[in-house]
């Protein structure tokens, strides 16, 4: 075991310290609903943003980031658009503002201002939501917890403590034996403090992995002197053909079957199916989870732009520099680090944990674990925090005790919290890998959910009806994909959007159109673009001086910057710590030039 008495030590006292925070914010988040679930909308946006960004920072996803950087190279860069890592750039924009204009407490809540709270189809809508929230709540639970156990099993070998535990646990379920134990730490601090909590345990944690990672991006820079990459031709060249073209064969076999297993082969079709995904993903908003959450919770429209915006800045450059930095080292010292999991095979997600516990220095380790850990931590916490939040706001308040008193609130979020993170865990017991999960949610359950949240904001007719087959038909049908075929999730996504549309399009046209009222509320308050004409004429008719938004052009031109710029953000350590010296100058020049246009075409002309 390579941990140290003051790497424990660090550890230690970091979890004492979320302890301590969730027992010193208790008080305060039992003040009021608002204040448990949402920091009483008084957080200020860059506090939110760093938390936002620190709860994307997760274990998981870095381990897979990692994965792909060893594997793809500098083409790793386009694979989170999975995600897509881009809608922040689409909310950052227009759409945080948009949706923080209605003043809601989850998204289930939102569908009141667009729909009403009567007619055919706002009862469905309202639970449909609410089942794709928990789905995906449970699903990312799942994911966090599966990385968190294979994490920390590298750390901390079972032969050291199986004697301390009192029954029998075979290798298989080591990773989820300590998946629990740091579970409770999480479900501890965020149950009892609310959003409050979260927010300043995220702040803590962002502290340690800045210090982690630029520690790992010097260390790999030392390393790296004198020497160079054993990697594939076109390894370290961003830019791709219709075929990926990268070939391990003489270096690591094992990698060719993680291309061929991951199904990225035909690049340039897998390239052209996430852009088209994430496009309208980006336009459908920010599914209702932790991110979500986080916009509603700012002090105003504009803050919520910022708050978006600011993610990026402060997560890219920092994530990747330990992505590429262990990278490097994985690479400078393959053949000395194990990546076989228990069955024998190589699993690619070991490389950072591994690479970790054979290069840091004491201190250093106990900093970067204590990051990670708190990556976790904050991760699992943000999206318990808004699963309470659509369980207890949307469920117990709306349909089963609406006068329940502030004191009923708060402790039903604490029976709702462990009862979410049993169900996360339970979950996490049938997952595979962190790829998997991950693979399912964005490629799968997503293609359910953005058809019916793109017409949402941009076609007047859609109505709640429309909202409950769509999403209902697009939910079922990710549900059974797994079991009707097979191959990488993100291929069934045309499909299945195809199939949530035809539900959204039968679904509105067999009711009729949303109150009148409804619909002239919505247009005024939240001023979308789009199809909103006949909406538009009744609102003028009431109030003449009424402009409407013309800033589509602008916005999509916004957005493409903002994509460039984001991209830069992402490759600029990677081109810094392998010391690629004429394109990082050209990424910085771009960057300089995106930021200039963005202050006069998105910074000055923000508004609530």
């Amino acid at each position: 075991m390579k941990l140290q008495l003051i790497d424990v030590l660090i550890i230690i006292l970091y979890l004492a310290t979320m302890i301590f925070i969730g027992f010193w914010y208790r008080k305060k988040a039992k003040q009021n609903k608002e204040s448990y679930m949402m920091g009483g909308k008084s957080l200020p946006w860059y506090k939110l943003g760093l938390s936002d960004a620190s709860d994307m920072f997760d274990i998981s996803g870095t381990m897979w980031m990692v994965a792909l950087c060893f594997v793809y190279g500098l083409k790793s860069i386009w694979i989170p658009w999975l995600w897509p890592v881009f809608n922040q750039v689409f909310m950052m924009m227009f759409l945080s503002k948009w949706l923080r204009r209605s003043n809601a407490n989850t998204g289930a809540e939102w569908l009141q201002t667009r729909f009403g709270s009567i007619g055919k189809g706002v009862k469905g809508s309202h639970i449909v939501v609410i089942a794709f929230a928990l789905i995906s709540c449970f699903g990312f639970l799942a994911y966090g917890f599966i990385g968190l156990g294979k994490f920390m099993e590298i750390f901390i070998p079972w032969e050291y403590v199986k004697a301390y535990v009192p029954f029998e646990v075979s290798a298989k379920y080591v990773p989820h034996f300590y998946g629990i134990v740091f579970t409770l730490f999480a479900m501890f601090y965020s149950i009892l403090g609310g959003m409050h909590s979260i927010v300043l345990g995220d702040m803590i944690k962002y502290a340690f992995m800045t210090i982690g990672c630029v520690a790992i991006a010097v260390i790999a820079m030392n390393h790296l002197q004198g020497q160079t990459l054993n990697v594939p031709k076109g390894w370290d060249d961003p830019f791709f053909s219709w075929k990926l073209d990268l070939d391990w064969s003489k270096i690591a076999v094992e990698a060719n079957k993680k291309i061929a297993d991951d199904g990225f082969s035909l690049f340039g079709i897998f390239f052209g199916m996430m852009l088209l995904k994430g496009v309208f993903a980006s336009l459908a908003g920010p599914a209702p989870n932790y991110d979500m959450q986080k916009v509603l919770s700012t002090r105003s429209p504009k803050e919520a732009s910022k708050m978006t915006g600011f993610v990026s800045i402060i997560l890219l450059p920092i994530r990747y520099s330990m992505v590429i930095g262990l990278t490097v080292l994985a690479l400078l010292y393959y053949n000395q680090i194990y990546l076989k999991g228990p069955d024998g095979v190589t699993d690619f997600e070991r490389i950072l944990p591994a690479t970790i516990n054979n290069f840091l220095p004491v201190g250093i380790l106990g900093i970067v674990l204590t990051g990670l850990l708190g990556a976790f931590m904050g991760t699992f916490s943000g999206t318990l925090n808004a699963a309470q939040a659509y369980i207890v706001n949307d469920i117990y308040l709306k349909y089963i005790n609406p006068e329940a008193s502030t004191k009923k609130v708060i402790n039903m979020n604490y029976i709702v919290g462990i009862v979410v993170v049993a169900i996360g865990v339970v979950l996490g017991f049938f997952a595979n890998n962190v790829n998997d999960i991950l693979q399912w949610i964005v490629g799968g359950l997503y293609g359910g959910y953005v058809a019916a949240n793109c017409l949402k904001w941009y076609w007047w007719r859609f109505n709640a009806n429309g909202f409950f087959c769509g999403m209902a038909v697009g939910i079922a049908a990710a549900l059974a994909m797994p079991y009707l075929t097979t191959g990488l999730p993100l291929y069934w996504w045309p499909l299945l959007f195809v199939l949530s549309l035809i539900g959204c399009i039968v679904g509105t046209y067999a009711a009729p159109p949303t109150e009148e009222a409804v619909l002239k509320s919505f247009y005024k308050t939240v001023r979308p673009w789009g199809f909103w004409k006949p909406v538009h004429v009744l609102v003028v008719a009431d109030d003449p001086t009424f402009q409407p938004n013309k800033r589509f052009k602008l916005d999509m031109f916004n957005v493409v910057l903002g994509i460039i710029a984001q991209l830069c953000l992402t490759i600029l350590p990677m081109y810094l710590i392998l010391s690629m010296h004429t394109p990082l100058f050209i990424t910085i020049a771009v960057l300089a030039v995106i930021v200039f246009i963005l202050k006069k075409t998105w910074w000055n002309k923000l508004e609530d």
